[in-house]
């Protein structure tokens, strides 16, 4: 009961304080198993999108983030566990280990959100360089369809080092999903994929 009320009230204050809008401009909410990668400036980076997501589709979508952001106290451990489901991956454990973890996520039939640059974007620069995860991600399950999502203005909702959100209208932009090539290799994978991701990027970030 507390896990539904609370997977009910997030969506519902979420959409308060953004005001997020959502623009599905490449692909339709469909119940069709992805990995949404989006820009990282926010913790509210992977509520934002889980709450834009129709409710079976959010049931069957689970965030990746570090462990140890989740096990900082009973209250986030109970968020992450019960209600988002979250795939915690522990910090500094090896790559192969977190690749398990997701795999194993993909294997039950669930859906992603992933952060490819690694860590929160608290610089000027549009995106930080991607990690090599995602590539190996969709090596390892290339059937899965890889979808960009912009997430625009929620780092001036939830800066960096605050606890309460300030009210801001944010957007979020879905663009078409990818597939890696059979033959591409990794730097080329990841350059498309950046690229993808910041086509969906508006103007004034460009």
């Amino acid at each position: 009961m507390i896990e539904r009320l609370a997977a009910t009230a997030i969506p519902v204050f979420a959409r308060l304080v953004t005001g997020v809008r959502t623009n599905w401009l490449g692909c339709k909410p469909e119940p069709v198993q992805r990995v949404y990668f989006a820009n990282h400036a926010s913790h509210g980076d992977f509520v934002l999108i889980w709450t834009s997501l129709p409710p079976a589709l959010r049931a069957a979508t689970r965030p990746v983030a570090g462990a140890d952001y989740w096990q900082k106290s009973a209250v986030r451990r109970f968020i992450g566990e019960r209600v988002f489901r979250a795939v915690a991956i522990p910090r500094g454990g090896d790559a192969q280990q977190a690749m398990e973890l997701m795999c194993d996520a993909l294997d039950r039939g669930d859906s992603l959100i992933v952060f490819p640059e690694g860590t929160r974007n608290a610089t000027d620069e549009r995106l930080l360089p991607f990690r090599s995860g995602l590539y190996w991600l969709a090596r390892a399950r290339p059937q899965i369809e890889y979808v960009p999502v912009w997430i625009a203005n929620i780092s001036r909702v939830l800066p960096k080092g605050e606890i309460l959100p300030i009210p801001l209208l944010c957007t979020l932009t879905f663009g078409a999903p990818l597939k890696i090539d059979e033959a591409e290799e990794k730097s080329a994978f990841i350059e498309r994929a950046r690229n993808a991701l910041l086509a969906l990027a508006p103007e004034c970030a460009r």
